[in-house]
């Protein structure tokens, strides 16, 4: 069975449809679409390339990134003016000179910006012209000096091959305009507009293939002349909001119909308007919600949209609820401003998304940052457009310098998203910008936040540019053109070695001692005539006999799901505290001791091997006798020895049993001191000792310790900080205990020199005990295999990105790559993490066979969910296949985590619902798996496996003497023919005389 191949996903999803042409209203097909989607391989990361020819840029805006703001006659913009305010408004952009005065300083760093670009490899550079920088009033006189800096910049992209895609007005209106006119409230700007075009067209057309009329739209009347959020700052209200977009229509309309009569037939460009939105989502999946989730993208991008794209007036919703409020176009206008766009424009991401949404806007309904849903959305809604993303990224933290792990993954994610928005959904995207080529002033959050690829200092006096992690990211997906298949993600075929341990685990088994009412030996009597019960009989008793394994039901149920699932092995935990409840030999529970030892002859006897830890931390006590949790439990030295005295009772009472121990399985690194982990590892040293030098002759079982082990991947694989922050993190969550034992028979290295540093700079008291000579003797090699759960992978960096995901012991961030699936508690399921902790493991300790003792993932209880649990196991029993057969790891064995919900909720491969256990898709997806012995393919060599018979102590005599049990049963056979002969020769002897 060779794992399922992601070329079904295509076909899936052209069986849902693909967008037809569009209408206004059919995007409302959107959100139910997209929820029947098959879960979770349209979730899954798709290794695709984009077509050929897809443009790949970067972008800036002039206020942003220029500074120069007094330079070469440039005039005052609003943006000047709002920035040099001595109060800042509440929700404002900061005043002073923290605002564009400087910024990047692109003006006087042209050559610097375009060896940027250079290095990345762009197709196009998305810039924006300051129309105060061309015309410092807004009208004549042209400023020579600013014309001649954008000729500049044009020839040197011209020298590099890039392609210009410019906007003429990027929110940085003159401030002689708005001074004269009142800005974009007067039905003057229109033509003012036009003709500042006109001339960007007369001096620039000529290099200019690609043309935004205007960016933003809605955050420029709505926030600019509504709210008074950003320049020119005028709380006008909802009716001058719409007024001054009425006017932008107007102005982008002229500029459009100026260029496609006059210019594009000398110059051959394309002219549109760069249009941003949000994306919402429906609070419950109702008609109603629904309803108004469209009635939320109707009033942010049809608003501009619907009257440019389909029929040059507002979207109905909006003409519906705003009444009078709306400013109404005439039909001569709607003609004049329908078609006005030769490719759709879409700007999407930190600036709009959850920052300048005007919550109203949202008709209650939640915000979501889906940029492949509204590309589908836009497709559906307006006649399938050919679009063109000139904006697009998320942001950092103001303090995160070159390794910006966050925006990376937030890259990865909407590229992904426009991956699939084409591969999948037939959406026209044909070109991608990156927001932002550079650091630089943004907007109404200042310096608080970065967006650019490329880290500029502030404070320095050159402003130098320094390329981020997000740089080589973007400049490896140009190179490659996507993300194209690689060896390593392809699922392979194959099976594993004969004796191949396949099992499953339960942290602790059901045990239930109610004994059989058979062993009941008092007499009872029938009321059949009054209360139709039994009635016990004092004084009268029956003679008792002995109990069998039988006696116990929830053995024999627990025992059949299990042969049900075709396991070879079962994994489960002893209860130090239940056996020995004082924590010593003095009080011995007997009968669950009976339980545990028919519960492992009873595995025994349908050939499953037993596979008992004698210590399993759990959150009550740490599942340690009470008297021992009292007393310092693990900090407490007299622990080690009572573990001892524990572990020699079990090997004692089980091992006739049991041949298969661990002796601490998964003890958690994180919840113990560095005292109790010492003691903790003595502990299972004596306890490895004890087995070896006194049951392992005659038991002939193995034991070793069972670790959590997660993967732990650096966020930027290019960042060397990042890798040795993921270093010390293995090593302080791994090796703490694995090195002693696997290894030198001390802590690793890393741990030391990383205390010592924390506590002689910081002050820091964390003491790592040392091991005596003999102790480490003791510790060193108290192993015969390698156990390790394995359940996800995690990122981290050393960058401090998020306060709360931040870890200052460790000096470590905790990212989180939004591309990869996650369970319904947010667990990362990442196949390709086990396949290098395994590497790892064999790198750091050698040879040494290797059990993945636990591996799973949780629910929902929702059968929907057990289809990731499905994927889960396929694809890491996959990457565990690589690891033995490509990466010749000796892995020995595979459980999956875990048996039932009843005992592990939502981790289950049964589910318990009303005393009833039920087999998931998942228990038989894993049953096939282990009957296949792995993914055999066609050149997968025929593996005959003799048949594996689990020790049987009962048994033993008869194996033992198999020749005397052949010679007994000659003589028996033989004693029965003579017996035979003699009575027929007989019996014809009487009739002869008769």
């Amino acid at each position: 069975m060779a794992p399922a191949a992601p070329l079904l996903l295509p076909l899936l999803l052209l069986l849902l449809g693909r967008p037809l042409l569009g209408w206004p209203g059919q995007g409302v097909g959107t959100w139910s679409r997209f929820a029947r989607l098959p879960y979770p391989q349209d979730q899954l990361f798709l290794h695709d390339t984009f077509p050929d020819g897809f443009l790949w840029g970067a972008g800036s805006a002039a206020y942003q990134t220029e500074g120069g703001w007094r330079q070469g006659g440039k005039g005052a913009s609003v943006w000047d003016t709002f920035a040099h305010r001595p109060a800042t408004p509440p929700g404002s952009a900061p005043s002073g000179p923290a605002g564009g005065d400087v910024a990047s300083d692109s003006y006087n760093n042209l050559f610097r910006d375009a060896e940027g670009l250079r290095r990345l490899g762009v197709s196009h550079y998305r810039f924006s012209l300051s129309w105060a920088r061309l015309l410092p009033n807004g009208t004549t006189p042209l400023n020579p000096t600013g014309l001649a800096h954008y000729r500049r910049l044009l020839g040197r992209l011209r020298e590099l091959g890039v392609e210009p895609v410019v906007t003429l007005y990027h929110w940085d209106l003159p401030q002689g305009l708005q001074d004269a006119f009142g800005g974009w409230t007067s039905p003057i700007l229109p033509q003012l507009f036009r003709d500042y075009a006109e001339l960007c067209f007369q001096h620039f057309g000529g290099q200019v293939r690609y043309w935004l009329t205007m960016d933003n739209p809605y955050v420029v009347a709505w926030h600019g002349y509504g709210t008074g959020r950003l320049p020119p700052g005028v709380r006008g209200g909802p009716r001058l909001g719409y007024q001054a977009a009425h006017h932008l229509l107007q102005a982008h309309a002229k500029v459009w119909h100026l260029y496609n009569e006059h210019f594009r037939p000398t110059q051959g460009g394309k002219v549109s308007i760069a249009l941003s939105s949000h994306w919402i989502k429906p609070q419950r999946m109702t008609e109603k919600n629904i309803k108004e989730c469209q009635k939320s993208l109707d009033f942010v991008l049809g608003w501009f949209a619907k009257p440019i794209f389909i029929d040059g007036d507002y979207p109905e919703s909006m003409r519906s609820n705003l009444s009078s409020l709306l400013p109404e176009f005439s039909e001569v206008e709607k003609k004049y401003i329908k078609g006005t766009a030769d490719f759709f424009a879409l700007s999407f991401g930190a600036t709009l998304s959850f920052q300048l949404l005007d919550s109203h806007m949202k008709f209650q309904q939640l915000e979501s940052i889906s940029l492949r849903q509204l590309l589908y959305w836009i497709s559906s809604e307006y006649n399938n457009p050919q679009i063109f993303i000139v904006e697009n990224s998320w942001f950092v933290s103001g303090s995160t310098k070159r390794d910006d792990a966050k925006y990376i993954y937030y890259l990865k994610k909407f590229i992904m998203e426009t991956l699939k928005a084409i591969r999948y959904d037939g959406v026209n995207v044909f070109g991608y910008t990156v927001w932002s080529l550079l650091d630089g002033f943004e907007w109404h959050r200042g310096y608080s936040i970065r967006r650019g690829l490329f880290y500029v200092d502030f404070q320095s006096h050159d402003k130098k540019l320094m390329p981020k992690s997000s740089v080589l990211f973007y400049q490896k997906l140009i190179e490659k053109n996507g993300f194209p298949p690689l060896p390593e993600n392809q699922p392979i075929e194959g099976i594993f070695p004969c004796g191949f341990a396949w099992g499953i685990v339960d942290n602790y088994i059901q045990v239930d001692t109610t004994p059989a009412q058979f062993l009941d030996s008092n007499v009872y009597v029938w009321d059949v005539h009054q209360t139709k019960k039994l009635i016990k009989v004092d004084g009268v008793f029956t003679s008792k006999r002995k109990w069998y394994c039988v006696d116990f039901a929830a053995i024999r149920l627990q025992i059949s799901l299990l042969q049900e699932m075709h396991v070879t092995h079962f994994h489960f935990s002893l209860k130090w505290s239940l056996i020995l409840p004082l924590g010593n030999l003095s009080l011995i529970n007997h009968t669950l001791v009976h339980y545990y030892q028919c519960f492992a002859s009873e595995l025994l006897r349908v050939n499953i091997t037993p596979v008992v830890a004698l210590w399993q931390p759990m959150a009550e006590n740490q599942e340690l006798p009470v008297s021992l949790a009292k007393y310092g439990a693990w900090e407490n030295p007299e622990t080690v020895q009572a573990f001892v005295e524990y572990a020699k009772f079990c090997f004692t009472s089980f091992g006739d049993h049991i041949k298969f121990w661990i002796t601490m399985n998964e003890p958690s690194v994180k919840n113990l001191t560095y005292t109790a982990g010492h003691n903790l590892l003595k502990a299972h040293a004596k306890a490895w000792h004890l087995y070896d030098k006194e049951f392992r002759r005659t038991q002939k079982g193995k034991i070793s310790i069972a670790l959590q082990a997660d993967w732990v991947e650096p966020a930027c694989p290019f960042s060397r900080n990042d890798q040795e922050v993921a270093d010390r993190i293995l090593e302080f969550d791994i090796g703490c205990l694995a090195e002693p034992i696997f290894g030198n028979g001390d802590y690793p290295q890393v741990m030391r020199a990383w205390l010592h540093r924390r506590n002689s700079v910081d002050l820091y008291n964390f003491h790592l005990p040392y091991f005596s000579e003999d102790e480490k003797k003791l510790i060193q090699g108290s192993f015969d295999f390698f156990a390790l759960s394995h359940y996800t992978t995690t990122l981290v960096g050393w960058e401090k990105e998020d306060a709360l995901k931040y870890d200052h012991y460790l000096e470590v961030q905790m990212i989180n790559d939004i591309t990869w699936l996650h369970s319904p508690s947010r667990t990362a399921v990442v196949p390709w993490g086990l396949r290098k902790l395994l590497k790892w493991v064999k790198s750091k300790y050698g040879d040494v066979p290797v059990y993945v003792m636990a591996n799973g993932i949780d629910d929902d209880q929702n059968m929907v969910h057990d289809k990731l649990r499905v994927y889960y196991i396929q694809n890491y029993i996959n990457e565990a296949l690589k690891a033995y057969t490509l990466d010749n790891v000796n892995l020995q064995g595979y459980f999956v985590y875990s048996f039932n919900d009843k005992t592990a909720p939502k981790y289950g491969l049964y589910s318990y619902v009303a005393n009833q256990y039920e087999p998931k898709p998942s228990m038989r997806h894993y049953r096939e798996i282990v009957d296949n012995n792995g993914f055999p393919g066609p050149e997968s060599p025929e593996l005959l496996c003799p048949e594996e018979i689990a020790s049987c102590p009962e048994c033993h005599f008869f194996r033992t003497r198999k020749s005397l049990l052949a010679f007994i049963a000659f003589v028996f056979v033989a004693f029965i023919v003579t017996i035979f002969f003699i009575t027929y020769y007989s019996k014809r002897v009487e009739r002869r005389y008769k």
